[in-house]
């Protein structure tokens, strides 16, 4: 599902469209509280772990549920992940199951079957916050410090999928990227309690960008994001381009991009959309490895061990 997210979901004022679409708003909320009425959740036998978002895509999820999994692996438990089947979630389940073994189905709830008979006694699901046929054990909502909740709109007027209120299910808050108080403060007006975390993601082969000029392209949510990520770290970006979400890349980005592609010019993208590129596109395309930073990690670390 090729997804470009459109400009006014973040912005700070009002727009034309986020009035005109408001009325769609309020019916595609409204479709939801009646879903979830009608939903009965689930129980099982294992911890589940959710890490998902109310803002559409960009927040970090997946990244943080690959660091869950560490800490689950470290702790003698045998996680896996829970993932829904669609194909365009290519990218996401391949990044996962070059970590652990990774569950895939439409139906979650038969994923966890699936998962629970092949062994495994933690399930992580990467997204499915809005998942009421689960019964959760451990729900984590991700935020980016850039975009928050952008104009605090519901889908399609603006880009939540859920109301902030919804906070109020969620055992932590996890904002990836600069501290803002402010958020921390609107965050506890809706749940005292909550635990709030910063991380942050470190390049891990920045060397290799040293000294070269870069053309950075991406299909992810926020592909201002990574390309912000390379300028903090010194890398000369001299031209950036930007594609849907989950974008599948044909011969003709193929050789738009290669075009760009002179003498000690890197084309550079992230590690998402290189799994989606062809076998013969990798060999003209490099990309940058990250590592996630949890900023207060061996207190997030205890949460997780108490909910195993």
């Amino acid at each position: 599902m090729n997804f470009k997210k459109p400009e006014f979901w973040d912005y700070s004022r009002l727009s034309f469209w986020s009035v005109i679409l408001y009325p769609f708003s309020i019916i595609f909320l409204l479709v939801s509280l009646l879903v979830r009425l009608f939903k009965v959740e689930k129980k099982f036998p294992i911890p589940i772990i959710c890490v998902g978002n109310i803002y559409v895509g960009g927040t970090g999820k997946t990244p943080l549920a690959l660091e869950i999994f560490k800490i689950i692996k470290s702790n003698e438990k045998n996680p896996g992940f829970i993932k829904k089947g669609y194909d365009y979630l290519y990218d996401e389940i391949q990044m996962l199951k070059k970590i652990g073994e990774t569950f895939t189905n439409k139906n979650r709830k038969k994923a966890i079957s699936s998962l629970i008979l092949s062994g495994h006694d933690v399930a992580i699901l990467d997204d499915g916050f809005q998942d009421f046929s689960i019964k959760k054990d451990f729900s984590i909502l991700c935020f980016n410090s850039k975009q928050l909740v952008g104009n605090g709109f519901i889908i399609p007027s603006g880009p939540l999928r859920e109301s902030f209120s919804s906070i109020k299910k969620a055992d932590c808050i996890f904002i990836n990227g600069d501290k803002n108080l402010e958020f921390e403060n609107k965050i506890k007006r809706v749940k005292k309690s909550i635990k709030i975390f910063y991380s942050t993601y470190k390049i891990k082969n920045p060397d290799k960008f040293k000294n070269k000029k870069v053309v950075a392209f991406a299909g992810i949510g926020n592909p201002s994001n990574f390309f912000n990520l390379l300028k903090k770290n010194n890398i000369n970006v001299k031209k950036t381009f930007s594609f849907p979400d989950h974008h599948n890349y044909s011969n003709k980005d193929y050789n738009y991009l290669l075009k760009l592609k002179e003498q000690d010019v890197l084309l550079v993208t992230t590690e998402k959309d290189y799994s989606r590129l062809n076998d013969k596109m990798k060999k003209s395309f490099e990309y940058i490895e990250i590592d996630l930073e949890i900023e207060n990690k061996s207190e997030f670390i205890n949460l997780i061990k108490n909910k195993l």
